[in-house]
């Protein structure tokens, strides 16, 4: 017999169903198809140079490298891409597939400045090409003429000084006031003048307050008698005015009330809600016993309504009455009305002292008004407080800021005066408590076989242990 083939032979498989498929091996279809595409990537042998294939040994011939300085190192890294944008470059050398690839460009959105100055077509971009010409012209000639020794123009005009738009342009204010501002800016802006018009609220101050408030002198390091005696006057005057006030709100809350003992205040409170409940053996009044029903007779607790009519002569002499009241009240106004005019004299002059009075309420009320225009507004939830003068005892003074004791904090002051200045709302300092957590072994950290229930039978039986003890004890 013939020797069999080294070459194993191919199993021969029913390939009637889909899954027998995947029997089948195409491991070499497989190679060779990636070698393709290798070579597509990286390319063949055969379009390769020689220099990109071998390399010349010329390790003899080289000489030792220098050493770079870091400064160096940085310039030649900073030539190099980046490595996060290596993973952007195509290094594949695959070619298109659709080598007619129709390219689109994209459309830009809004104008194209460049070409419109570069290339103009039409007439408003030539003129505007001029117009930049003639204004560059004359920008060059302003610079000769300031570097050629010209003396700079001077500027007396006061940037800061509130100057009215309508005395510039004339028929737009007049002396009657027939033209309103509001008239002046329209006409303005129509004629080629716009003003721009701002809020009522930027022409005058909400506030006056200083911008920086110089420290008191006695607040010096070394300040002089009259000074620190002053500063001294300021701060007990200050906390005389807040213990005086404490004083009162004390003396109105906690000190008008009587203090009781405990079983005073128990017993008042007691008879307070026991009120209006009978007492075993105590009698009844007489307005119970009258509204309490009987068994023979039925009785309502509201008496009975009847209804009682006026007779004719009642009626006439009620209405008898009413007239001579009327004639009353009339001879009485009468009077009053005769008396007036015999003091005449007295009633201008109550007339006069009550507008008078009136008139100082009224100053009164608009003096206050533009008082509190300028006051610190309540921004938020706390009203603004005038911050502690900080003063130092003369035992603390010394001679020389080494020794010096500080009483202020630069920042502090700083974050008051804006404040005060209506730029920031007052707030105070807030300390939250933590919340409780309530804490518990985790399953993994009990002892083994050990339960809560476990744990609370034994908590239960040592307490009963322990009672039967001290009943034993006192037997």
């Amino acid at each position: 017999m013939a020797a069999q083939d080294p070459v194993t032979k191919r199993k021969r498989i029913s390939k009637k169903n889909k899954s027998a498929w995947r029997k089948t091996d195409i491991q070499d279809v497989e190679q060779f198809l990636e070698d393709q595409r290798q070579e597509e990537r990286i390319g063949t042998f055969t379009d390769k140079q020689n220099e990109d294939l071998f390399v010349v040994d010329a390790s003899p011939l080289k000489t030792a490298p220098s050493q770079l300085t870091i400064k160096q190192k940085r310039k030649l890294n900073a030539l190099k891409p980046m490595r996060t944008h290596q993973a952007l470059e195509n290094t594949s050398k695959v070619q298109d597939p659709i080598a007619k690839r129709n390219h689109v460009r994209q459309k830009k959105n809004g104008r194209n400045i460049e070409l419109e100055v570069c290339s103009p077509t039409k007439a408003r971009h030539r003129q505007a090409n001029k117009d930049r010409g003639l204004y560059y012209e004359k920008l060059d000639k302003k610079l000769a003429e300031r570097h050629s020794g010209k003396k700079a123009p001077t500027i007396d005009k006061d940037i800061w000084e509130e100057v009215d738009f309508r005395d510039k342009i004339p028929g737009l204010k007049d002396e009657k006031g027939w033209i309103s501002r509001d008239l002046a800016v329209h006409v303005a802006g129509n004629i080629g003048r716009k003003v721009v018009k701002t809020h009522a609220s930027l022409r005058h101050k909400t506030t006056k307050a200083k911008k920086f408030e110089a420290p008191h002198p006695g607040m010096s390091y070394n300040p002089s008698l009259e000074a620190h005696q002053s500063l001294i006057e300021q701060v007990v005057d200050r906390e005389e005015s807040i213990i005086k006030k404490e004083q009162h709100l004390k003396r109105v809350t906690t000190t008008m009330f009587s203090k009781v003992t405990p079983e005073e205040r128990d017993r008042r409170r007691l008879k307070e809600m026991s009120e209006g409940i009978k007492e075993e053996g105590e009698p009844e009044s007489e307005e119970e016993a009258d509204l309490k029903p009987t068994d023979n007779n039925y009785s309502t607790v509201n008496a009975p309504v009847e209804n009682k009519k006026k007779s004719k002569q009642a009626r006439n002499k009620e209405l008898k009455q009413k007239e001579l009241q009327r004639l009353h009240e009339a001879k009485k106004a009468l009077k009053k009305q005769t008396a007036d005019l015999i003091r005449i004299k007295s009633i201008r002059a109550e007339v006069k002292e009550e507008a008078e009075e009136l008139n100082e309420l009224k100053k009164r009320r608009k003096a206050a008004a533009e008082r509190k225009k300028f006051e610190t507004k309540r921004l938020g939830r706390h009203k603004f407080e005038e911050p502690d003068l900080d003063v130092n005892m003369p035992e603390d003074l010394a001679g020389n800021l080494r020794n010096v004791k500080t009483e202020s904090n630069l920042l502090t002051d700083r974050f008051k005066l804006l404040q005060k200045r209506n730029m920031l709302p007052t707030t105070v300092a807030v300390t939250r408590k933590r919340s409780k957590v309530k804490r518990f072994p985790r399953s993994t950290h009990k002892e083994a076989g050990v339960s809560f229930q476990d744990l609370r039978d034994r908590r239960k039986a040592a307490a009963a242990a322990a009672k039967a003890n001290n009943d034993t004890i006192k037997i």
